[in-house]
Order: structure tokens, then sequence, then C-alpha cells
């Protein structure tokens, strides 16, 4: 939702055309991204095969772009899909990183012990993560993964935990998929994270032991909006939710006086739908 945001308004700008796929339920989890897309002049295409969310829209823009190449260009929103894109994602995004390094030391005159942030397809985190790698020994990075509800059986979008490697869109990944390499429905109460792959830069991170990987289920991550919103006066996105509910959850297991950054990759206004539904007594002012 973000990205097709900025990316109409980038067109906008610059006077192009703007054609944005996005899967029919993401359509509907997102309607307000979707209408600051269409008032900046975007077309928006809903996608309605397979579970109509993030895999199906990345599959029918590749589909389109190859078709197209002498006049499109693809451009996609996160640190996954085919060389040089989680390249060209993680450059642009390591801004996050650069700034959060600098605002600590003169916070605090030092680096973090942790940082933690929401993994999807991985752009924010890969964004914060990078500036810190070097500083790896020092600095504990945490990715937190969309767990689903949790139940047995239940569809997730948690590859690095519960996933094998695998190819898709064009990258050699963790995947959600079966014996036969089929890929397997994914699912999260976030939009932004419900995806069966995941970026391949967290995979060797997590492979090389970088980086570690967790997972927090749907109710946990609401019940992380819910802390932030009524003793922060901050609404996150539900994206960002995850990696909040990771450090509530584990804070006794955190360094006692030590510093833990949340990198809060996006604001929860264009979740409201989904919060009137999953936590209606907070909205009622319970």
């Amino acid at each position: 939702g973000q990205h097709g945001v900025a990316t109409a308004a980038a067109a906008a700008r610059l006077g192009l055309s703007c054609t944005v796929f996005m899967g029919q339920e993401d359509v509907r989890r997102q309607a307000p991204n979707v209408l600051r897309m269409r008032i900046l002049g975007a077309e928006i295409r809903p996608v309605t095969s397979g579970t109509r969310t993030l895999k199906d829209a990345i599959n029918e823009a590749l589909r389109f772009w190859i078709a197209e190449q002498r006049t499109t260009h693809y451009c996609f929103g996160t640190a996954a899909g085919p060389h040089p894109f989680p390249t060209l994602v993680r450059d642009l995004q390591s801004v996050i990183g650069r700034e959060t390094m600098a605002q600590c030391r003169e916070a605090f005159g030092s680096l973090p012990d942790v940082v933690a942030a929401c993994v999807g397809g991985g752009s924010n985190a890969i964004g914060m993560f990078f500036p810190f790698i070097r500083e790896a020994e020092a600095v504990r990075l945490v990715g937190i993964e969309a767990g689903g509800s949790g139940e047995p059986g239940c569809f997730s979008s948690a590859p690095l935990n519960l996933g094998s490697p695998g190819v898709l869109h064009g990258q050699h990944t963790m995947l959600l998929q079966d014996g036969e390499g089929q890929i397997l429905p994914s699912h999260s109460v976030s939009a932004g994270l419900d995806y069966p792959g995941v970026g391949p830069e967290h995979a060797h991170l997590q492979a090389v032991g970088l980086a570690e990987y967790h997972v927090v289920t749907d109710s946990r991550a609401l019940a992380g909006f819910a802390e932030l919103c009524r003793h922060e006066g901050i609404i996150p996105a539900l994206e960002s939710a995850h990696a909040l509910a990771w450090v509530l959850d584990n804070a006794a297991g955190l360094p006692g006086g030590g510093h833990v950054v949340v990198n809060l990759s996006g604001r929860g206004d264009k979740d409201m739908d989904i919060i009137r539904e999953q936590l209606p007594s907070l909205c009622a002012g319970d």
C-alpha cells in the first residue's frame, strides 16, 4: 500500500502513467491507500487469482512487465524478486538504519543493544538492519514474521521459521511450500506481511547467524497495537505491531537498562477497517 502511494505520487510529479497491481483482498484491506493512489492518478488493477494478495499481484505485475518492456518499468516495493531489485530496495531503505544509528548516538551516546523490525518481504527490516550488520557482534538484529492465528495447521506468513528453500518470483529464498514445491497460501492480519516468501538477503542473514527471526501471531500483534496506542499516543501499522509485540512479550529477556529500537515502519490509519473489525472494544473507547 505505501509503495503504491509513493509510486503513484512520483508518477504524478513526473507526468508518467502508473498502473498498480494489487490483490483484490488487499484492495479491500487497504482501502485508504487505494483511495490515495486513485486521487494521485494511478490505475488500480485488482488481482482475483490465488489468494488475491501480494503474491498474486506480483505475478500479474511481472507478466505485464515482461510483455510491455519497451514502454514499462517494473517498480517493486519490497526487497525480494529477481536481481537487482532486492539490492535496489535495500540500498534505498537503508536510510532508515543510517538515521537510526545517528539518532541513537545522539540520544544515548552508543548503538542500541537490540534492533527489531517486522518481516514480510522484508524491505523495512533490511533497510534497518543493513547499516548495523557490521556491528552484529554488539547489536542483536531481530526480525519478526507473521504467524497468522497460531493454531495448528493455520496459514501463516513465516517462511524463515516454517518454510524451506525454493524459487519464487526470480529469487532463491525461503518459501512456504509443499513437498512438491507448490506455493502454499499465506495469511496475516496485516496485509503488508501477507507473503509466502521473503527477501533473499534475510534468508542469508539467518543462515549465517547475523540476524535472528521469530514469529508473532495476529492476536499478539493486535495487543501490541493497542498498547502503543493507549500508552504512547502512536497508532502504528499492524505490520510494525508484530515487532512491537515481540519486544513486549520478551522484555524480561532483554538487557536490563539497555536500549531497544523498534522500527515503526508505517502508520495505522490504513488499517482502521481491520482494527474496527478485530478490536471493536478499542474503537468503542472501552
